[in-house]
């Protein structure tokens, strides 16, 4: 998946609208809206950077979805709910889970996560494995854990999109 991602921190009222949604085109107008208003204050693009992040932060693979039970599976491609269309991606992370999301990526440091990182199946990965995709991630990173700061601190929920 070489689309690029973006997080975005909602307000009480969008979190509402997405759960209110009832199918695909309402999905997908949604997200057009909260990407039309762009508000630099909550989002978090992540570029091309989310897949490895994701598997460095769950199984090791892009699988949706909680499998263990960490709070760092939840930063990408969220828990419990999803919204999935043939060319897009919405995860949700719910209000009351962005503080333990944010609390468990203040504990990941760098060699915790390369470790994680080398650990990636390349036949599995899209990208070019290596140091420079390695620097790429661990930068996204950090603006990905100031994020959910802000994100926890505003007691927002979060999505993520990314287009396929």
């Amino acid at each position: 998946m070489g689309c690029r991602g973006v997080l975005f921190a909602l307000s009480a009222s969008q979190d509402a609208a997405l759960v209110a949604t009832r199918d695909d085109d309402e999905v997908r107008d949604f997200v057009a809206e909260v990407e039309g208003d762009w508000d630099w204050d909550w989002l978090c693009e992540v570029d091309k950077a989310w897949d490895a992040m994701h598997r460095c932060l769950g199984d090791g693979t892009l699988r949706l979805g909680r499998q263990s039970g960490s709070p760092l599976e939840l930063v990408v491609l969220g828990g419990g709910h999803h919204y999935e269309g043939e060319e897009y991606v919405v995860a949700h992370v719910l209000a009351e889970q962005v503080a333990g999301v944010a609390a468990a990526l203040d504990e990941v440091d760098e060699g915790w996560l390369r470790a994680r990182y080398d650990a990636i199946d390349p036949d599995d990965y899209q990208g070019e494995l290596g140091d420079e995709d390695f620097e790429y991630t661990w930068h996204y990173l950090q603006d990905v854990r100031e994020f959910y700061r802000r994100a926890a601190e505003g007691g927002r929920s979060v999505v993520f999109t990314v287009d396929q």
